[in-house]
């Protein structure tokens, strides 16, 4: 059996003296590991590297098997992002949440097209921040986990929306808000399609989204938010009109609410 198709690389690990095994996210196939042979030498190295788009077939003799695969590069996102801390940043917390996230040949066809855009323009700048909450968001929906953001869960009111629920992922509005104002997550308006975000927008944004992945996602599987995900706000451009918000808890525990 065989397959062929354009693929996002999402992690790469050894397999003896010169092979590895090779984790990869399509979109008719999802995420897909297989025997990468010769991954390890110098000249194929770079083909190899989390985030480069590549033309990947894939061969095995049963449907089930781990298979081996085959690539030539298509866009060499790894190497255009070295120079660039941030972009370099938010390449590796993607690849590392896809590759934790998504089960294993379950086809995702707008987490894998979002993800394909956004690697695509990480030389933007800060501003590619936007979209790769999205795109977190987006996944967090197609895994069964969906913020609810089209009213308030206390008031009903489509209006003034300005906080999440951290225990049932539903928007809160200024006015429902109430005595619970502090245990609630900020809403970033990237996420209501208002406008560009800002420095506070993407904090919010990052913290909001690694809530709902460390608790929802992640902690199902007794595993932490990876740690390229966790480092990932540290890098942020700084936001001097307000204090940081406090770091999200990595274990995803959200506060009861009444």
């Amino acid at each position: 059996m065989e397959w062929e198709a354009p693929a996002i690389v999402l992690a790469v690990r050894p397999f003896g003296e010169g092979d590895a095994i090779a984790t990869v996210m399509t979109e008719a196939h999802g995420l897909h590991r297989g025997l990468a042979r010769g991954a390890q030498a110098r000249l194929r190295a770079a083909l190899w590297q989390p985030g480069n788009l590549v033309q990947l077939r894939w061969v095995g003799r049963l449907a089930d098997q781990l298979g081996s695969f085959s690539a030539e590069m298509v866009h060499p996102t790894a190497a255009l992002a070295l120079d660039d801390a941030l972009a370099l940043a938010m390449l590796t917390a993607v690849c590392a949440v896809a590759e934790g996230a998504l089960p294993e040949r379950e086809p995702h066809p707008r987490v894998f097209d979002g993800l394909l855009h956004l690697l695509a323009r990480l030389a933007q700048g800060p501003s590619m921040l936007d979209a790769l909450i999205r795109w977190e968001a987006d996944l967090l929906t197609d895994l069964g986990y969906g913020l609810d953001l089209a009213r308030c869960a206390v008031t009903g009111s489509r209006e003034d929306l300005a906080f999440v629920s951290p225990r049932s992922g539903c928007a809160v509005s200024e006015a429902g808000a109430g005595q619970w104002r502090e245990r609630l997550l900020p809403l970033p308006t990237l996420l209501l399609g208002q406008a560009p975000g800002t420095a506070r927008d993407w904090r919010d944004g990052l913290r909001l989204t690694g809530h709902f992945l460390a608790r929802d996602v992640f902690g199902l599987q007794h595993k932490p938010l990876p740690p390229a995900r966790l480092r990932l706000p540290d890098l942020l451009p700084p936001d001097p009109a307000s204090p940081d918000p406090p770091p999200p808890d990595p274990s995803g525990a959200a506060t009861p609410l009444p």
